[in-house]
């Protein structure tokens, strides 16, 4: 029988958890013994999203890691124990509902859903239904498959939901009359930072709602890690970013920029799924390892914290609504 919870808004400030921005995955984890646990990554066989799995498997749960191309996924995961690989494509919700569907089919709970994958700084995309793809790949997606997974989490009675979100939420809120750039023109940067804003936005909303039933969320802003997710910028933006070294290849040389390794990137969303320091937390946006503290206004936009409009409750239950109507799926 599950437990029964009482709804509790976790304060937006440091814990401290005793942890930093050098942490690794590995470490963030804790001494937590995962065995038994059942976890699903999006992105799981590329960057942060591979060394979230990896972790998490490593600990003893067994991942499910769901693929828009298998064979890479494949070669990706080899060696890693207790990986089950899955066909999936978060910018078609036909494929989102087919892998729901074999899941619950299995009868598992959820203990685990870490929702990394996503896609930065594309040029105008948009899905069969118009939307942009930006919005529709790291939000959109993420929001139909949580709400697909919706029984398997109230199954496990104690789960966790993390929503990878990024610094640059501090870029742009949600413009929720004009989502998808049919009004406006349109910015990459500012449609990624939208998505990563909503990223946030539903973990508060999806906090608040999963309590009752043992579901807890949270959004993490890994660092900045040079991954695959890079792969749309430019030399000359990634050398501006100090992420092209000397010889011209895309890696982070420039260590005072905050750059962090792989294992580091990951450690905030390990920390999120797993460790028992947030027991009873919930609905917060996280960064090194830790609860973020909320940026004071006009700060360094690059700066440490969260904004305002990224955690507000109110924002949060309408982009839902929003996003209910722009999916046709509910948490019912």
């Amino acid at each position: 029988m599950p437990a029964t919870y009482t709804y509790t808004k976790t304060i937006q400030e440091p814990i401290p958890s005793g942890f930093g921005s050098e942490t690794t995955a590995a470490e963030a984890l804790g001494s937590r013994d995962l065995s038994g646990k059942i976890a699903i990554v999006t992105g799981g066989y590329s960057g942060l999203g591979l060394e979230t799995a990896r972790t998490l498997a490593e600990a003893g749960a067994t991942v499910i890691v769901p693929a828009r191309t298998p064979d890479k996924a494949r070669a990706a995961v080899a060696g890693i124990p207790r990986v089950e690989l899955e066909t999936m494509d978060l910018m078609d919700p036909a494929s989102i509902d087919a892998f729901a569907e074999r899941f619950l089919a299995t009868g598992r709970p959820l203990d685990i859903l870490v929702n990394s994958a996503g896609i930065m700084a594309v040029p105008l995309t948009r899905d069969a239904r118009g939307y942009e793809s930006h919005f529709a790949v790291n939000h959109l997606g993420h929001f139909q498959l949580t709400a697909r997974l919706w029984p398997a989490l109230k199954q496990a009675g104690d789960a966790r939901v993390v929503a990878v979100s990024s610094r640059a939420l501090r870029l742009s809120g949600v413009d929720l009359a004009d989502l998808n750039y049919e009004n406006r023109e349109y910015d990459k940067w500012l449609a990624y930072g939208q998505s990563k804003t909503a990223n946030v936005l539903f973990a508060v909303e999806l906090d608040r709602i999963g309590s009752a039933h043992g579901v807890r969320a949270f959004a993490v802003h890994p660092g900045t890690i040079i991954t695959e997710l890079s792969r749309h910028l430019s030399d000359d933006e990634m050398r501006a970013a100090g992420a092209l070294d000397e010889q011209g290849r895309r890696t982070a040389h420039d260590k005072s920029r905050g750059f962090k390794t792989v294992e580091q990137g990951a450690a905030t969303s390990v920390w999120c799924a797993a460790n028992e320091q947030l027991g009873g937390r919930g609905g917060v946006y996280c960064e090194d390892v830790d609860i973020a503290a909320m940026a004071a206004p006009g700060s360094d936009p690059f700066g440490g914290g969260v904004v305002q409009w990224a955690v507000d409750p109110d924002i949060a239950r309408r982009l839902w609504t929003v996003s209910e109507n722009m999916t046709g799926v509910t948490f019912e």
